[in-house]
């Protein structure tokens, strides 16, 4: 009952303040208000990012391993002619993954490139093809909506077949079904199968909404799937149990093998995984959030200093009333807790307001930034707990001072 008198009193105080000097209130909390709103925008604007990337990231699957010409780390100063002189990925080496590789449970040939598809007087330029051998639905994360994916008869006969993306289907297709229908590729018929689900923007880019997907075997007939520009790549998904180091323990192996590399050789090929983007974000948003503390942290102690001198004042305004309040039995813990709850009540409203003002500019800013951003649970409790820390640490010594006042003294100072 003591504690809540406290509080109601010093919220009183604290609310009476603000109506009396409203613009030194309004100077005071702009401090913490601009502070919270920079911190909190910050992590939130790096957490969104981050679980978008991440999210990318995991659609390429964790537990694939990209067997590729070129590694998407560099270390060390390994000379870039070494790289330039690497193999490709070979179609015909897909067979020898499949066979001898025990730690897989599938694996896929992929290239990629631009095309320009067509129905009727409808037309979309720039759009990337998937093509891919039959087990890539097994190594992908990818969902059909509408329509199925290739037969191993369509696969290895290299049928004129297409999946493409929910994008294209809406664009080419805005009154009909678009399975069925006879699509052309630069030029070349296919006929559509299957539409891929819905999966919204990819920050990493790559996906499905934008995308048509064919057998690599009828990729063939349309463009030299030899050419380095396609940048192929053999996907191999890990049997489950099987880790990812132990796949590429393996298929280190089983690449040399087929690579006919000497013992001592170097590998002429690169085993990338997911978790080397992971890695070098992990640092990139380390970085930003230091960025994010130096920030908002001079703003948060110019605010600290404005409810530091605000407290100081309320003090001096009211020290005839803390010196009726000791003659009265009041403790100094008492005077002392009454002048922190205050402090803390006008810390919380400036961090209240910057909160507030995140929020709305996360139900604004997603859609221009081409990404979802949500002010999460976390950030919250962050931007109460810094302001309630301000407002403790701001206002500690204006509330010691008011506590060790001599009661005869405090009555006669006014």
């Amino acid at each position: 009952m003591i504690f809540f008198g406290l509080f109601k009193e010093s919220v009183f105080f604290a609310i009476n303040a603000l109506a009396v000097n409203k613009l030194r209130t309004f100077l005071s909390l702009l401090g913490i208000t601009i502070g919270i709103f920079a911190v909190i925008t910050v992590f939130t604007v790096v957490d969104s990012l981050e679980q978008n990337l991440r999210k990318s990231v995991q659609s390429l699957g964790d537990d694939v391993v990209f067997i590729e010409k070129w590694p998407w780390t560099f270390e060390g100063n390994y000379p870039w002619w070494k790289y330039m002189n690497r193999p490709l990925p070979e179609y015909n080496e897909l067979p020898e993954i499949l066979r001898r590789c025990n730690g897989a449970q599938a694996a896929a040939f992929n290239i990629n490139t631009r095309i320009t598809i067509k129905y009727k007087s409808n037309s979309i330029e720039n759009v990337t093809i998937v093509c891919a051998s039959h087990q890539y639905e097994k190594v992908k994360n990818f969902e059909i909506a509408e329509g199925r994916y290739f037969t191993d008869i369509e696969s290895a006969s290299g049928r004129s077949v297409a999946v493409i993306g929910d994008v294209l289907a809406k664009a080419l297709f805005p009154n009909q079904s678009p399975l069925g229908q006879t699509v052309k590729l630069n030029g070349a018929k296919a006929t559509v199968i299957g539409v891929f689900k819905k999966e919204g923007e990819s920050i990493l880019g790559g996906t499905p909404d934008t995308q048509v997907l064919i057998p690599v075997n009828y990729a063939r007939s349309l463009i030299n799937i030899h050419d380095e520009d396609l940048s192929p790549s053999i996907l191999v998904r890990a049997k489950p149990g099987i880790s990812n180091d132990e796949l590429i323990a393996e298929l280190t192996g089983l690449m040399r093998s087929i690579h006919k590399l000497k013992p001592l050789g170097e590998d002429n090929f690169a085993l990338n995984q997911t978790s080397l983007i992971s890695k070098q974000f992990d640092s990139l948003f380390d970085i930003v959030g230091i960025a994010g503390w130096i920030i908002g942290g001079f703003s948060i102690l110019v605010g600290g200093f404005g409810i530091a001198n605000i407290m100081f004042v309320s003090v001096k305004e009211r020290t005839a009333i803390i010196g009726i309040q000791k003659s009265l039995g009041a403790k100094n813990y008492f005077i002392l807790l009454q002048f922190l709850f205050e402090s803390v009540f006008l810390s919380v409203i400036g961090g209240v307001i910057g909160l507030l003002v995140v929020y709305i500019i996360t139900l604004t800013a997603g859609d221009s930034l081409g990404m979802e951003i949500s002010l999460s649970k976390s950030n919250i409790i962050l931007g109460f707990t810094i302001s309630v820390l301000i407002g403790v640490v701001s206002g500690f010594v204006p509330a010691y001072g008011a506590s060790q006042l001599d009661p005869v003294e405090a009555i006669r100072a006014n």
